[in-house]
């Protein structure tokens, strides 16, 4: 018997998009042999979801039917397994509405708080006192609802394998310090960022070494330098990085905080103060009939906020916990931390539209957590 072929034009177009051929989505059975290989991995390897690359290329293409198609089997077979997509076209709402109006993904990635956060990390790296653009970070952090039926259909990210590839954008702490990727300043700011980013309504997404202070770009080059490997060995409590070390452990209680207190899970937001000035961001998180009230402050001031302390309005008076502290994890166990003291009491004069306030302690590069109760 003869050896096989395939003829590429049965699956393709002659058109190209980043780098490849353009399936032919107007052909049935192309349509049909791409939901089958995603069924494969659903069954047969059992993923967890997917992430759909260049979805908006693919509507542009002619795919739109084909995303219907194939975002309503997997969700048939497996309503488990989340599916992202990568939409960039105007209309953003249209990715994550069912069909026939939109094309049925659960998620989609959004830019509008990475590109803002990233912008101001950098602005705020050049070092000084000047005023940088915290108004416009908390219009990113409630961004219209017209972007998206709900806050949290939106997945959030300061890096990506796009935006960190070698030749491409710095990562976090390069662009917090690129002068030392150890220095405080370095750790602080890539610290309010990652703060900023779980604690936001949205899905958050962090890239890989993301959670540990990896400051190299990538590459996905076999051949590629051995400098862009992600240094593991970081992690190692006899012989490696401390600031690694401290940051993973920064990013791991964060994200339990996230756990722990469903507000920061819900979809509410009330970013109540913005100072360009002092570099000050506050803003309010709770529950519809719940409340369970969070309030977060973050700053990127060079200087600690503590005479005298920095009042700002909370939206219920009393003991408020400062159940997150951003300082504590810069040389974690061999400083003492600015800080409250672990909790903050509100008897103040009204202030930001609320009935009370109270004067907390900021440190410099920070972000704090308050929260009526200490959490599940």
């Amino acid at each position: 018997m003869g050896q096989a072929t395939i003829t590429t034009t049965a699956y393709f177009t002659d058109q190209s998009v980043a780098g490849g051929l353009v399936f032919a989505y107007f052909n049935q059975d192309v349509r049909q042999f791409l939901i089958n290989n995603a069924l494969y991995w659903v069954q047969e390897f059992h993923v967890d979801g997917f992430r759909y690359d260049l979805a908006s290329e693919i509507e542009n293409h002619g795919g739109s039917r084909f995303c219907q198609d194939l975002t309503g089997t997997v969700r048939f077979v497996q309503p488990s397994a989340p599916q992202i997509a990568e939409y960039w076209n105007d209309d953003r709402r249209r990715a994550v509405i069912a069909p026939p109006d939109g094309l049925g993904f659960d998620l989609a990635w959004h830019d509008l708080l990475r590109e803002k956060l990233r912008g101001i990390i950098a602005d705020a790296s050049a070092g000084g006192s000047g005023p940088l653009d915290m108004q416009g970070l908390g219009r990113a952090l409630a961004f219209p609802p017209t972007d998206f039926p709900s806050l949290f259909r939106a997945v959030q990210f300061l890096e990506s394998h796009d935006d960190v590839h070698v030749g491409s954008r710095a990562r976090i702490p390069a662009l917090a310090d690129p002068s030392n990727h150890r220095s405080f300043f370095c750790t602080s700011r890539t610290r309010v960022a990652t703060g900023i980013l779980l604690t936001a309504p949205c899905v958050p997404m962090l890239f890989m070494g993301q959670e540990f202070l990896e400051d190299k770009q990538w590459t996905d080059n076999p051949d590629g330098s051995t400098n862009n490997l992600i240094f593991f060995d970081g992690l190692d409590p006899h012989r490696g990085d401390k600031q690694m070390q401290d940051f993973y452990r920064f990013t791991q209680e964060l994200v339990h905080l996230r756990l722990r207190h469903s507000a920061l899970r819900g979809e509410n937001i009330n970013v109540y103060y913005a100072n360009n000035a002092n570099r000050v961001l506050a803003y309010h998180r709770w529950l519809e009939r719940l409340g369970r009230d969070v309030v977060i402050v973050a700053s990127l001031n060079e200087f600690t906020f503590d005479q005298p302390n920095y009042r700002l309005g909370l939206p219920q008076a009393g003991r408020w916990l400062e159940v997150f502290n951003s300082d504590v994890y810069e040389d974690f166990g061999r400083r003492q931390p600015h800080g409250n003291g672990g909790s903050i009491f509100a008897d103040g004069q009204p202030m930001h539209g609320f009935s009370t306030s109270a004067g907390i302690v900021i440190p410099a590069n920070s972000i704090l957590v308050f929260a009526k109760d200490a959490g599940d």
